[in-house]
This record gives structure tokens, sequence and C-alpha cells, in this order.
């Protein structure tokens, strides 16, 4: 039996179970092609034969319904003695004239049927006739008509839209000699990661760099996305390796087909994918990226389709089926899944101009603003059935975390217009000071976790990107408060690179607690493994941006070279499972999010400001790069939310 598990899933991550990642062959092994094509032709002559039994019963008013021809047509019963005025009811035009017609209609009828009947026969015994490989051959050339017409519509050309003003899309580069040397080393870890999946695990939606070959989770499904590809493009773009990016973009406009009968993941695949294309096309200008999204984005429509309008956790992308994990909280969906969609969703409809896509994170918003909060803060579960939290289980680490971040970046993506987004950042943000943020005996500040009414003093390797979100939030905050959330920002900073200090790979565990005389560590084993995380390098690049302080470069650097010691193999690069150890096991896996998000936020942290710029660019959970929208002229500016 499996056990619950912390997952590797992307931007701030959630436990899922950890099963197993085999495919499933799309032709069951039990019912060979030729078999299934027989059964089918026999189904229906079937069908057809009880459909034209129907015909042949004794003549009634009851089939005289579909007698109708062209001359009987329903028409208002008028009484034109009465100033031609509708009596109600209708009448049937030639409903008195010989009935002789209907029988011939019958003949007719008859007729056509038993032909269809017989050349359904004929067609049925020539397919007979032929090779189990001759009819595999007709049977693909049919698929591939269908495809070829899917294809079409799915392709229609979006309306044109103006392009927000983008500044700082390339560039970057630092005067002093040795941070552009470390600059360019992140730049070389990038290339040895992509050239080796590029080589062992292309198309794949991940690499195992020690096996050398794709690897997929259950967040993908049984389908080969290419998720390492569409999620490492804008990381691509703005170090400069164009021949990577294009080798990407030539994949993504022949291979990457969301028509697959695969389950999903509706908030992985809405940052992974729907972030990185877009961000790839704000970048870019390539139209296929945005063309992309939109599709994909129709894909997770159907996810909404619950009572409350909150989303399932899954839904297969095929036949539009949802549901939720098995082990949250009875068939509950997940906060920081529903909650982090926003960003993506206001720009498809910016991009579109179909607020189909807006409107349904609003709606999610309208109805949490609706609920109580025990003690001001949000449950990690809420039934889409029933519209109740599950278990009061708050945190800002996995389940809850990108929940608040997407709220105050909602706000910053309106160009801090969205105040009721702002304002509910404000709410949440002082009740977890109030209630989870606390020093630990040794000095050090962490944000602990809400569990039934007390506090577990143990805080996650996703919590840490929360110092980074202090600091991006403490300009507009209440009070006058901007220095105290800037502080804040530094001290969460502090405690998370303790907890990498403390290790003997310098590198951070994925949880370590604040207990008696225990700060900063992980105690159980299955907490002490690093996976490529982002959120410590995230916090420090924001600090760095915002205070220029050179310890957060100094930080950034430490564990780039422990990440380059400890997790570098011929292959790639692999996460390890003990930081505690000086020779740790690997787990054989090159996460997308290390593309993604670690290595770009470590090359930003070597670079000048002026590459995407803060006032300009939004980073969503995956570090997927969207443009602040000005919206006086979108059919998003009429909203309240804006006013």
């Amino acid at each position: 039996m499996t056990t619950p598990a912390l997952l590797p899933l992307s931007g701030r991550r959630i436990p899922a179970l950890n099963v197993g990642t085999a495919s499933f062959p799309h032709h069951r092994a039990t019912l060979r092609l030729s078999e299934k094509f027989i059964l089918l032709l026999i189904l229906s002559a079937f069908i057809t034969l009880c459909f034209g039994a129907f015909f042949f019963l004794p003549d009634s008013s009851k089939h005289k319904r579909f007698d109708l021809g062209l001359e009987d047509v329903l028409i208002p019963h008028v009484d034109t003695s009465n100033g031609g005025k509708n009596l109600g009811g209708y009448l049937i035009h030639g409903q008195g004239h010989d009935e002789h017609r209907h029988r011939e209609e019958e003949e007719r009828l008859r007729n056509k049927i038993q032909a269809d009947h017989e050349k359904a026969l004929e067609e049925a015994k020539e397919k007979l006739k032929k090779s189990r490989d001759e009819i595999q051959a007709e049977i693909q050339t049919e698929k591939n008509k269908v495809a070829q017409e899917m294809k079409k519509k799915d392709d229609k050309p979006l309306p044109p839209v103006p392009l927000p003003n983008l500044i700082g899309i390339n560039g970057g580069e630092p005067v002093d000699l040795d941070i552009r040397e470390k600059r360019n080393k992140i730049k070389e870890m990038m290339k040895h990661a992509w050239d080796n999946y590029r080589q062992y695990g292309w198309g794949h939606n991940e690499l195992k760099p020690i096996a050398r070959k794709g690897h997929s989770t259950n967040i993908f499904g049984n389908s080969q996305m290419g998720a390492t590809i569409v999620d490492a493009l804008d990381t691509l773009y703005i170090m400069g390796l164009h021949d990577e990016f294009r080798e990407g973009q030539e994949w993504i406009d022949k291979n990457l087909d969301f028509g697959v009968n695969s389950e999903v993941s509706v908030f992985e695949v809405n940052i992974r994918f729907i972030g990185g294309l877009l961000a790839a096309y704000y970048l870019s200008g390539q139209e296929v990226f945005k063309i992309k999204a939109v599709q994909l984005a129709g894909k997770l429509l159907p996810a909404f389709n619950t009572p409350t309008g909150i989303p399932w956790a899954m839904v297969n992308l095929k036949s539009g089926v949802g549901r939720n994990w098995g082990w949250a909280s009875a068939g509950s969906s997940i906060l920081a899944e529903f909650g982090t969609l926003h960003m993506e969703f206001v720009h498809l409809s910016y991009l579109t101009g179909d607020p189909v896509y807006y409107n349904k994170v609003m709606h999610i918003r309208k109805l949490l603003q609706k609920m109580d909060r025990p003690n001001g803060l949000y449950p990690n579960y809420l039934n889409p059935r029933t519209g109740r939290w599950g278990q009061h289980h708050t945190s800002v680490g996995g389940l809850g975390d990108s929940f608040y971040e997407y709220l105050l970046k909602a706000w910053l993506m309106s160009d801090k217009r969205d105040t009721e987004a702002r304002k509910m950042y404000d709410d949440a943000i002082e009740a977890i000071e109030k209630h989870l943020i606390r020093k630990s005996n040794g000095g050090l500040t962490f944000i602990g976790e809400w569990k039934n009414g007390h506090l577990e003093r143990k805080m996650g390797h996703l919590t840490c990107f929360a110092g980074g979100m202090f600091a991006l939030g403490a300009d507009g905050s209440r009070d006058d408060k901007a220095g105290h959330y800037l502080q804040l920002g530094a001290e969460i900073a502090h405690t998370c690179h303790e907890s990498y200090d403390r290790t003997t790979l310098k590198l951070g565990p994925e949880a370590f607690k604040f207990d008696g005389g225990v700060e900063a560590v992980a105690v159980r084993q299955n907490e002490k493994y690093y996976i490529l995380r982002p959120e410590v390098i995230e916090t420090y690049w924001y600090m760095w941006r915002f205070t220029h302080d050179p310890k957060y470069r100094q930080w950034g650097w430490e564990a780039m070279q422990a990440i380059d010691k400890y997790c570098r193999v011929s292959g790639g690069f692999s996460g390890v499972k003990d930081v505690y150890s000086s020779s740790p096991a690997y787990d054989d896996v090159q996460q997308s999010f290390f593309l993604a998000e670690t290595l770009k936020y470590l090359y930003l942290l070597f670079s000048n400001d002026d590459l995407l710029p803060l006032d300009n660019w939004v980073f969503n959970t995956e570090a997927h790069p969207l443009p602040v929208l000005h919206l006086a002229n979108t059919t998003l500016s009429g909203h309240p939310a804006y006013q």
C-alpha cells in the first residue's frame, strides 16, 4: 500500500500519494483492432435494423411527427375574422391532404432504410476481405483527417490585442567582472541541464539524469507533454540561449497536443504550461505560444463545473471529467491550487477578449470573501460540492502558500488597481503574523502551521518563499508598515539560510523544526531530502532587489556551489535524499522547476536590476514573468475590483 508523501510538485508544492508513474497504452490487449472493427460493424447494422423497424409499425399519429415534409410546417392558428389575433396553438399545413401522400412517404423511407442496410452489409463484407494492416491503415487515415480538421479549428487566429509595454526582456549584464563570471557559471549549469534533457529525455516531462531516460509523475497523467521544454523556455530566452529556445519552440509547434486522454493537475498545468507559454509569448512575440496557451486553457475549463464553481484538482484533458485527490480532507479542493489561477487567467482574458477566464477566478474570490475564516485564517481545504471548509489546517507552506502570493500579485499585476486583492492580502498577512509567526528560543523567526487549534512549530522549505513575498508587498502595506514587512522578510531569509547552513551539504531540508534545543534542523528522515527546490533562492533574489545587501548574493552563491557539487551528475542534475549525509543517495530526478525557477532566480540574482524590473513584470509561482497590465482599454477595467 502506498503512503502519503510529498511529491516534488511545482511552484508551491502540495503533498500527494507517492503513486507509480507507469503510463497506460492507448489500446487494450484484450481486443485486437480487427475484432473491434467487426464488433463495431455488427453493432452498427443492429442499430440500423432497430431504427428501421420503427417505421414498419402500424400507422399511428405518433410517427406522423417524423413525416413532415417541406410543406408540413407549423404555423400559428390565426383567426382572420378577429383582427388576425393568435388564438393559441399551431396548425399543421397540409393536414387535410389525401393520406395517400403519407403512405408514399412511408414506402420511400422503408426502401431507403433497406437500401442503407444492404449497403452497410456489403461494406462489412468488403472490409472482412481486407488484411489487418489494410484496415489499420484506413483507420489511421480517417484519424488523421479528423485530427487535421480539429487542428484547423484550434488554430483559428486570436483577435489582435496591444502588447503591454515590455521593458527589460534581455540584458542585465553586470559591470563587475566577478559577478559576471558567476552569472556565466549559472548559464553553464542551465546549458548542462538542458542539453542532457535534450539528449536523453526530449519530449518527456522530466529527466532521470542517472538512468538517462525520461521521467514523469502523476501530476502530468500518462502523457508526454514536454513539461521541461515549456517550463524552461523563458529562462533560455533571458539567458540568451536562443538556439535552445528555438528548439523548444519547434517541438511545441509540432508536438504539444492537449487532446490526449490524460488526467492532469489543473494547478500544475496552469502554472507550468499556461504560465510558461504566456511568458514565452510575451518575451518572444511568437504567436504559437499564445495559441497553445489558449487551447490548453479551454481544456481546463470543465474542471470548474462543480456546484460551487471551485474547480476540481484533476481534469481529464479529453473527456473533461474532474475529481479531487483522494487524500485531501474528504474530497476537498486545495486552497493553494484553486487560489493560484488568477494571474494566468486574467492574462488569458486580456489576450483573447473572452471574459470567461477572468469570471472564473473572480467567482472564486467572491465565494471566499463571503465565508467565515477561523481566527481570520484561510483553511487549506474547501469542499467544492458544499462550499464548506474541510479540516481546519492553515499553512503558508504546502497546500496554502501561493494563494497568499497571488492575492498580492493580482494587485501588482493590475498596476495596483485591484484594491480588493490587496485588502484580502493585508487581512490574511495580519492574521498569519498574529497566529503563525513566532521567534524560536535562539532568536530565529519562523512560520508554523495551524492544526486543529494549536501551532505546529515546523517550517517547510516551501514556506521560505514568504520572505520574498513580505518584501515584495512591503510597499503599499497598511499603517506605514513597509519597513516592518521588509524586516520580516529579512528575518525569514535568515532563518531559511540557517536551515541550509546547518546541514552537511549546505543545502536545505524539506522541512525543519523549532522544538526544544532543535532549531532549523530536520528531525524525521523523510524530511531530510533536497529536490532542487527554488524557494530559498527566490527570497534571496527579492531581498537583493529591495536592499542590495551583498549577503544575499553571497548566500545565493553558496547554494549554487552546493548544487553544482552535490547535485550535478554527468546526465544533468539530481535531487539528494539526505542533506545531512556526506555521501547522499540521489533521487534521480531533474525537476522541470529546476530550470524554470531555481536557475532563473540564481541568474537574476547575479544580473542588474534592469533585467525584468519588478515595476513592469510580475512572476507567477513557477517564476514565469508576466507583464503588468494597464487595463484602461480592456474588458477587465469595468470590474469593481479595479475601481
